[in-house]
């Protein structure tokens, strides 16, 4: 059976040279290619491609989570493979989370890349190596673990956002921000913002690199 893939990536040169990857393999046939969360979602509706490679970031658009969170809610959706240079923690989680099938690295080999897409369309699991031990050190960490909002709000901190800004981003109330943060700061052991940033970062929980 050809596997017929869509790449999603907000960069013409990596989506030419996945497709060149791709092009050696006779069971992977490249579908199309998409730069957007918008134009993929549309794409695999029209076309319905076995798996979606995606990138977690896309320009100044929805990101791939969000694209991936759409592509699993179509009807007979694609299997999505997240493909990205990101492997902190609260990325892989909110991958995970949308119904993202695996999570690989562009740094990885090819051949990872080849096997990803194979055990994405049997309905398997394709994680890269860093991101599988980072995922069951996070199940065996003795440490008590963010909460996925809490986490949302250590990645606003080191974003600059004050609380009243945190509050409004994320719909919720200052007073709710404000113990959000007592939390945050007793599991991560510490007593300031910036030091929820900089433990936070360290353990990859969030993601400081924007591009």
């Amino acid at each position: 059976m050809t596997i017929r893939v869509l790449i999603v990536d907000d960069h013409l040169v990596v989506r030419a040279g996945l497709a060149a990857l791709l092009a050696g393999e006779p069971d992977i046939e490249v579908a199309g290619e998409c730069a957007d969360a918008d134009e993929a979602v549309r794409f695999a509706a029209a076309h319905r491609p076995d798996v979606v490679l995606m990138d977690l970031q896309l320009g100044a658009g929805p990101d791939g989570v969000d694209a991936t969170t759409r592509l699993t809610g179509l009807p007979d959706p694609p299997k999505v493979l997240m493909l990205t240079t990101y492997d902190a923690e609260v990325d892989i989680t909110r991958a995970v989370t949308a119904g993202a099938t695996g999570y690989l690295l562009k740094a990885g080999p090819p051949d990872d890349l080849f096997r990803g897409i194979r055990a994405a369309a049997r309905g398997e699991t394709a994680l890269a190596p860093q991101v599988a031990a980072r995922l069951f050190g996070q199940m065996r960490a003795p440490a008590p673990a963010l909460t996925a909002r809490e986490t949302e709000i250590v990645q606003l901190l080191a974003a600059g956002l004050s609380n009243r800004l945190i509050a409004g981003r994320l719909f919720i109330s200052e007073a709710t921000v404000k113990t959000h943060l007592v939390h945050i700061y007793d599991k991560l052991g510490v007593e300031s913002r910036a030091g929820a940033v900089a433990v936070a970062a360290e353990r990859r929980l969030i993601r400081i690199d924007n591009r």
